[in-house]
């Protein structure tokens, strides 16, 4: 495989910022809501046998960490011979970092629910403060699912996917002395990049017209609860919840943004796939056990019941429910049913982590100046995109039909008509206004 020479990287603007202790999920596949009929381990003689069956991963209270949970409570994990695989709360994305660079024999964790892009930032120190750790991307989460949200300081314009309408309020405003701020979850991670994607199509420059600063997603209702914030972007529950509570509204879900974006993956440090294949394979099989079964619409509602449970996410189903079956509540007057734009773990290719759809996110980094212009992304998307192992653990399973032919989904539209060419990443960054590079 090709790996990254090893060249200088230019730091992040900040780093989300966290302590190191694990948050243990209580009662590991212990839920209530547990099914009853557990799947039963791999022979321990089978010559398909994992080389461990113990795994630690992390997850942040979103619904895309949902293809973990109900690998675990479902035993899918189990079925394959991992049997010990521990699936443990992280207060923030910083939280994660900090334990994947432990690792599990420093008291961190092997893998984790993760924002596509840290992977790769953590893979060359760029968010670790120069310590490397190698990193693979194994699986996609998901697809859509996130959602930009407004204090109701901006109810009366009802924003939705064109900004256009909050730049000169927010120049009015910050005349006035009002600092403005918009939270993501993140640096350089995918709410940072829907966030700045969004602002910057309405002529907003998120760097300059508003403070862009790091919130962990349990955390952004209550910010904007108090005044601490103007907008949000995160994934779900959080947008419906601020709804919910009527002290904000969605703008829009990400889904109109980019119609089956892709969000979270499932990453793991390298050295652990590498020292553990079969382990891997297996762990892979089991989460995408879990991607098909929660995207059956017969389990979504005993999905949603399942991560309101304290052990997961500790929120009422209410907040979960409606956007997992695609009904979208703006908290304005605008209602829709959107099951095309909800999130998906598995239809579509959901699961299948497109190396174009990592080229993107690599581009978008550099536009912001969080990476260096001539910064190798194709052979940094070789090194740590796995997508190989995802082709072996779909066969497994016998689902050799939904491997796609290509390790690219094409050209995307974005909906303001702008398109990313994974052939010419240049041509996409030379077409926008606003930008660092």
């Amino acid at each position: 495989m090709t790996r990254l020479n090893r060249r200088r990287f230019l730091m992040t603007a900040g780093t989300a910022a966290a302590g190191t202790v694990l948050l243990h999920a209580c009662s590991q596949g212990e839920s209530d809501s547990a099914s009853s009929d557990t799947p039963t381990a791999a022979p321990a003689n089978s010559s398909e046998a994992p080389e461990t069956t113990t795994a630690k991963l992390g997850f942040i209270a979103l619904t895309d960490s949902a293809p973990l949970i109900i690998a675990k409570v479902k035993g899918f994990f189990d079925k394959y011979g991992m049997t010990d695989v521990s699936v443990e709360k992280q207060a923030s994305w910083g939280t994660t970092r900090d334990n994947l660079v432990l690792g599990s024999g420093g008291g961190g964790i092997d893998g984790a629910h993760i924002l596509t892009p840290m992977p790769y930032l953590i893979s060359e120190g760029i968010v670790t403060d120069g310590k490397k750790v190698p990193m693979y991307i194994l699986a996609r989460l998901n697809t859509n699912g996130q959602g930009i949200s407004l204090s109701n300081d901006y109810l009366d314009l009802k924003v939705t996917k064109d900004s256009t309408p909050l730049k000169e309020v927010f120049a009015k405003r910050k005349a006035e002395g009002k600092e403005l701020k918009a939270a993501v979850t993140f640096p350089g991670g995918t709410h940072d990049l829907w966030m700045r994607y969004w602002l910057a199509a309405g002529g907003i420059d998120p760097d300059q017209d508003i403070s862009t600063i790091v919130v962990p997603p349990p955390q952004m209702v209550a910010n904007i609860k108090v005044g601490n914030m103007d907008a949000f972007c995160v994934g779900e529950p959080w947008p419906l919840q601020l709804v919910n509570q009527k002290i904000g509204y969605n703008a829009l879900t990400t889904g109109e943004l980019w119609k089956d974006h892709p969000e979270k993956a499932l990453g793991m440090r390298a050295d652990w796939v590498d020292a553990n294949p079969k382990a891997a394979k297996a762990l892979l099989m089991g989460a995408l056990e879990g991607a098909m079964w929660c995207d059956q619409p017969e389990n979504k509602e005993e999905m949603c019941q399942i991560l309101s449970e304290r052990a997961w996410f500790n929120v009422p189903v209410s907040d979960i429910i409606d956007r997992s079956q695609g009904k979208f509540d703006f908290g304005t007057d605008r209602v829709e049913e959107l099951p095309d734009l909800m999130q998906k773990y598995w239809a579509d290719n959901a699961s299948y982590p497109f190396k174009s759809h990592d080229l993107w996110f690599l581009t978008e980094n550099i536009r912001w100046g969080k990476l260096p212009a001539d910064t190798d992304t194709k052979a940094w998307v070789d090194a740590v995109n796995r997508e190989d192992l995802w082709r072996e653990a779909a066969t497994a399973l016998g689902q050799e039909a939904m491997i796609p032919k290509s390790t690219s989904r094409g050209v995307e539209t974005f909906f303001d008509g702008v398109t990313f060419d994974p052939e010419n990443p240049q041509a996409y960054l030379d077409s926008l206004k606003i930008k660092r590079v």
